[in-house]
């Protein structure tokens, strides 16, 4: 019989909590919960637990959960790690719902057994877990501050998960100083239990939350994940700071939570397939928040900076290609409508310069003008200190003016500079949720990113691709080689899957003598190429087992000897089953595909610069699997060699649509074949459009394991 788990809204709407581990000490942790509990105002049934009993804040301390006599929802458990599964065992006699462990000391030092030893108990006993090692959580639909954290939080319509408890308990207060109300905060710590999906898949359905803000370190089910990722950035922003950027990050994430950082170029790639804004700090991430919580979505793309200085308009305008915001380019218009307010040398080209000379009313005249015109769709204005403002009328210009746009449900930005008179602004502004900035660039990346969010709300998905494959016919040959002790596919194996997957290879076969070289060569045609076949030798070329350009039968013979001499020379000990002859491919473009079952994402395919240079170069995108059609185009457009394919310096352009093919029979064979893990074909040659595109050499990985691998 299976038991549904139970909905994780009690987490966020208990009617009751038990707080085990409450002390009369005020400097300890139990206290503080309790003590935060009550300051917020949760109107919930509140049971303080610990066996020594006593009082605390008012209430009676229960020695077991056990004695509580009403239903408990959420158990909060903050005692030494040695003590938790107890109070687990206790919590499942009272069929408590939600676990929130606090308590440190268990997989994040190492102590995966007993961690593992309360997950199956909670698990057995229909318990969901959210920790262990966190801060606790707060949400504002119950006025619950389950956290030993700051107690004064703004409710707002931010929700943040954690990974970090230490970074969490400072955004409780960083948010506060920076008046960002919050709908929820999470601390998830070791993940044993519920992750950031379940988190997400709850809050893209609260009303409360309009914005999600999460810290990760690494991710548990990517692939559900991702899924979920899609769903959420239709329906509300979702922003990610994720660390462990660098290979010194990554080992730091990794002792600091147990989790593994992953490939950053794979992630990176994969949250902006799925829409995801992804914050370079701290800052920025909040800076984000605050702007998208307040402000309406744009109706379109088309940008507008006002300044009453060129120097700052310039940073405007590169700040802009930067955060890919398209500034309106209709001179015409532009000049019928901020003529009168662009001075004897201003410009009312975009940036449009009302000069140092602007007044406030000057100011008015020129952001209602853009208010107002329809092709218009967002406002960046600046500000350089003059002496035609004081600052009072600087501040009753961005507020009544911020207002005004707020009502027209047009995004605007304010960027001031200068001394005291701007920061009295600045500070008057900011306690009014005003979005007015120091810096230029801070203004422009908020619109940049409600932008962004504009485009991934009104992109249509479309359906997830995929291609016919022979599944039968490649599970043969990978029962073949994992039956000859193989976890990879020799020469004429990956060949047979190319012929199965319909991807046009190279004519030619595997050969155990030099006559049967050159009969093979001969019926191919010249010139050919010759190739080691090796269980011990992976990379062929780095072992001199490859050699090209291949133009008559003496050299077939050579090249034969040659290979297997320079083979034995420099891997000894490997089995040589035999010498590949295939056609030499005529030259084109060569790209790279590839597919493999990540650590975190589960399938994700790659396109990239291909050939020896792709070690070099990187040049390479990555998607996961399933994507659609319109994911694979922008994949392909991705790479910085992209013009290459577009045909450069009277070069005709090369058969894109056969790439998209490829991958689409690469994305399938990934998905199909579990027992597939890694492939590669490189290099692909592509030429030019309407003819085609061959691969060249492809090598695949196994796992013996029928199950997908990912899972």
């Amino acid at each position: 019989m299976i038991v549904e788990k139970p909905d994780i809204k009690y987490l966020f709407e208990p009617e009751s909590v038990a707080v085990i581990g409450v002390s009369q000490e005020p400097g300890k942790i139990g206290y503080k919960i309790l003590e935060n509990m009550l300051y917020v105002g949760y109107k919930g049934d509140i049971y303080p637990v610990n066996p020594k009993g006593g009082h605390a804040l008012g209430y009676d301390i229960f020695k077991s959960i056990e004695d509580v006599e009403g239903n408990v929802d959420v158990a909060v458990i903050a005692i030494p790690a040695r003590f938790v599964y107890d109070a687990v065992v206790s919590c499942s006699k009272k069929n408590v719902k939600m676990l929130a462990i606090i308590s440190s000391g268990f997989s994040e030092i190492g102590n995966l057994e007993e961690e593992q030893r309360v997950v199956e108990y909670a698990r057995a006993h229909n318990m969901r877990i959210l920790g262990p090692n966190i801060f606790g959580h707060y949400s504002s639909k119950v006025a619950l501050n389950a956290t030993f954290g700051p107690r004064d939080i703004q409710e707002g319509n931010v929700a943040i998960i954690t990974q970090s408890g230490a970074l969490g308990i400072a955004m409780i207060g960083k948010t506060a100083v920076q008046n960002i109300g919050l709908s929820s905060i999470i601390s998830v710590g070791n993940k044993t239990d519920i992750n950031e999906s379940d988190l997400l898949e709850y809050l893209i359905t609260q009303d409360e939350t309009k914005i999600i803000l999460m810290y990760i370190e690494g991710i548990q089910e990517g692939e559900r994940l991702v899924e979920i990722l899609k769903r959420a950035t239709k329906i509300k922003p979702v922003i990610v700071i994720k660390s462990g950027r660098s290979k010194r990050g990554a080992v730091a994430a990794a002792s600091h939570t147990g989790s593994l950082a992953g490939s950053d170029k794979v992630f990176d790639a994969i949250m902006r397939q799925c829409g995801v804004l992804r914050a370079e700090s701290i800052q920025e991430a909040l800076e984000w928040s605050k702007f998208l919580s307040h402000s309406a979505i744009p109706q379109g793309p088309n940008g507008i900076i006002i300044t009453n200085g060129g120097g700052v308009g310039v940073m405007a305008t590169d700040a802009c290609e930067k955060y890919d915001i398209k500034l309106y380019d209709d001179q015409d218009k532009l000049k019928e409508t901020f003529e009168s307010v662009a001075h004897g040398f201003g410009s009312t080209k975009n940036p449009v310069d009302i000069t140092g000379e602007a007044s406030k009313a000057d100011y008015v005249k020129a952001l209602q003008e853009a208010l107002i015109d329809d092709s218009i769709h967002c406002v960046m204005a600046l500000y350089c200190e003059t002496a035609m403002m004081n600052s009072q009328e600087l501040t009753e210009m961005i507020d009544e003016m911020y207002e005004q746009y707020q009502a027209k449900g047009k995004p605007i930005t304010f960027s001031v500079f200068g001394g005291e008179l701007t920061e009295i602004a600045i500070t008057a502004l900011h306690k009014k949720n005003v979005p007015v900035y120091r810096d230029v660039y801070d203004g422009v990346s908020c619109m940049g990113a409600i932008q962004s969010i504009r485009k991934v709300q009104s992109m249509e998905e479309g359906e997830a691709v995929t291609a016919e494959i022979d599944v039968d016919a490649i599970n043969t040959i990978i029962d073949g080689a994992l039956a000859d002790g193989r976890s990879f596919l020799l020469a004429e194996e990956g060949q047979g899957l190319l012929n199965a997957a319909q991807l046009p290879g190279p004519r030619g076969g595997v050969v155990q003598s030099v006559p049967a070289a050159v009969k093979l060569a001969d019926e191919i045609g010249y010139p050919v190429v010759m190739k080691v076949v090796s269980r011990n030798i992976l990379h062929k070329s780095d072992a001199g087992g490859v050699l090209l350009d291949l133009d008559n039968s003496e050299e077939v013979i050579d090249g034969y000897q040659t290979i297997i001499h320079s083979c034995k020379a420099n891997v000894p000990d490997a089995i040589i089953d035999g010498i590949e002859v295939v056609e030499q491919i005529t030259a084109g473009t060569e790209v790279i595909l590839g597919a493999r079952r990540d650590a975190n994402f589960g399938t994700t395919i790659m396109f990239g610069l291909g050939g020896i240079y792709v070690e070099v170069m990187k040049d390479v995108a990555f998607r996961a699997v399933p994507l659609s059609n319109r994911e694979l185009r922008s994949m392909i457009k991705e790479i910085r060699s992209y013009p290459l394919l577009l045909g450069v310096r009277g070069e005709a352009r090369k058969d894109i649509e056969s790439i998209i093919t490829a991958l689409e029979k690469v994305a399938s064979l990934i998905s199909k074949v579990p027992r597939i893990t890694d492939i590669e074909i490189n290099p692909m040659v592509v030429y030019e459009q309407g003819s085609g595109a061959r691969a060249v050499d492809i090598r695949v990985l196994l796992s013996d394991d029928k199950k997908d691998s990912s899972q």
